[in-house]
């Protein structure tokens, strides 16, 4: 039994050292075409976007495990869905220093620059502010809108998990210093229209919250509170 035991606790271990290892943003182009991925601990975002003219064309994401040299994506969103009924995504990679290599069609991801920022981290919309102990949303609501922030990049995925709903996305590059917080727009599904602009919000931290305020797109005051998402247990 002992044996038995040390042998499941060598391969969780495993699983979870490779899954580490491959956090940061990882980027493959072909005739203008850009793949963008996004690693952090167990979730992983995939993104596929035209430079020129700008297009959206898809992304999909959720939490992962590495099994047998297989990336394993349980999807919590699939913009395509509605097309290729995708909730598993199964690609075999391989992995050569900071590039991954997706096996199946060759494609090569290299690693961007590793570049820290205060805010970096997976966020879900919890409320608008101030807070004033209303009910947040959260994870506890099958509606969610996420923002992945790591190494300078971003990106808000709106979905509905019950039923793989897809709602909208957008992302690029972005900073946070001194309490402003920068986005460069280089994708928006909604609107291609949107990519080039830069949005400039005021931030704060406070415990697990980050406070984020400015104005939106409109020019109307805005005041969102998110909160860091729990690591999957």
């Amino acid at each position: 039994m002992k044996i038995l035991i040390n042998i499941g606790l060598f391969i969780c271990m495993s699983i979870t050292a490779n899954a580490q290892s491959l956090n940061g943003v990882y980027f493959s182009e072909k005739d203008s075409v850009q793949h963008e991925l996004k690693i952090q601990n167990e979730y992983l975002v995939h993104s596929v976007y035209q430079k020129s003219p700008a297009k959206f064309i898809k992304t999909l994401g959720g939490f992962y495990k590495i099994v047998n040299d297989t990336l394993v994506v349980q999807l919590e969103f699939n913009s395509e869905y509605a097309k290729d009924s995708i909730s598993v995504a199964r690609i075999p990679i391989k992995v050569d220093g900071n590039q991954i290599v997706f096996t199946n069609n060759a494609m090569v991801f290299k690693q961007s620059e590793q570049l820290n920022q205060a805010l970096d981290n997976l966020w879900l919309f919890g409320t608008r502010g101030p807070d004033t102990g209303q009910q947040r949303r959260g994870d506890t609501s099958t509606r969610k809108t996420l923002k992945f922030l790591i190494d300078g990049r971003f990106q808000w995925i709106a979905y509905d998990t019950k039923g793989m709903q897809f709602k909208g996305s957008g992302g690029g590059s972005y900073t946070a210093i001194d309490g402003k917080y920068t986005e460069h727009i280089e994708y928006f599904s909604r609107d291609n229209t949107r990519v080039g602009a830069r949005l400039v919000f005021d931030y704060q931290t406070k415990g697990n919250d980050w406070h984020h305020t400015g104005k939106n797109s409109k020019g109307k005051p805005m005041y969102e509170i998110w909160q860091q998402r729990e690591p999957v247990k």
